[in-house]
């Protein structure tokens, strides 16, 4: 095994979930709160455009709280919905690690290269999201295999902070489990909540954006592309510079994590 360059800091990368290693949101995560709605006879159906318009909340449950509170009317309310909430989480849940065991929702373009790189190079990995650990082990197990949940040193997921993105608090649990300073690490993330999240914990982020997040600001980020990228298929660069690579790997990583630090 390789180790990271001896005068980088840099030590580990931080990944966002939803959205950043695999586009579960549209064809994923909805589709499952569409089947829970079903199961439990409740009247709701979360279109594409809902959905994008509820992502501005995270986490599964804050999410139908808000969509109670903000788009029915007091008519529509099914009675004791507060309660039911968890019970539809549990079940949307079980619907979206179906889902995966399908094989519907694959990673996206480059994400299985540069996890499997910076494995190889010897960068921790970690993991900060809003979604339950179980959709994160579900995606791992039947995208990268089982043994891929052991590769990551930190899954800081769901209720294990108080406070969600975009408040900064999972980024900072992840930093202190690992016991690294943000200045040893780089977050990927997806959205603006996303950002607002790692830039609270003083992390220099990378950004691919998807259809959700494309209109997103994302001012401060080291780099905007729309995708990692392959070496035969690139990526496009929204805002930043990428020094003439055409795909993200380890060493514009490293780059993009040097010039973060210089700022």
């Amino acid at each position: 095994m390789n180790t990271p360059a001896k005068n980088s800091p840099l030590k580990a990368f931080i990944f966002d979930v939803d959205g950043t290693l695999s586009d579960t949101e549209r064809d994923g995560h909805r589709v499952a709160f569409n089947s829970a709605f079903d199961e439990y006879g409740i009247n709701w159906h979360w279109s594409v455009a809902t959905y994008g318009e509820l992502l501005a909340v995270t986490g599964g449950k804050e999410r139908m709280k808000y969509y109670v509170q903000e788009f029915l009317d007091a008519a529509d309310i099914p009675e004791n919905i507060e309660q039911k909430i968890p019970e539809l989480h549990q079940a949307k849940t079980r619907h979206y690690t179906e889902l995966l065991s399908t094989g519907a929702i694959p990673l996206r373009p480059g994400v299985e290269r540069l996890i499997a790189e910076a494995r190889q190079r010897g960068y921790r990995l970690a993991i900060a999201t809003t979604t339950t650990p179980e959709n994160v082990t579900a995606l791992l197990e039947h995208t990268l295999g089982k043994e891929s949940i052991n590769w990551f040193e930190v899954i800081a997921a769901g209720d294990i902070v108080p406070a969600k993105k975009p408040a900064a608090d999972i980024y900072q649990y992840a930093l202190k489990e690992m016991q690294l300073s943000a200045s040893e690490c780089i977050a990927f993330e997806d959205s603006s909540n996303g950002i607002k999240s790692s830039l609270g914990a003083d992390l220099a982020t990378i950004i691919t954006i998807n259809d959700y997040t494309r209109e997103h600001d994302f001012s401060n980020a080291s780099i905007v592309l729309d995708q990692m990228g392959e070496p035969d298929a690139g990526f496009t660069v929204i805002s930043g510079d990428s020094h003439g690579a055409t795909f993200l790997n380890c060493d514009l990583v490293e780059e993009l994590h040097q010039r973060s630090l210089q700022d």
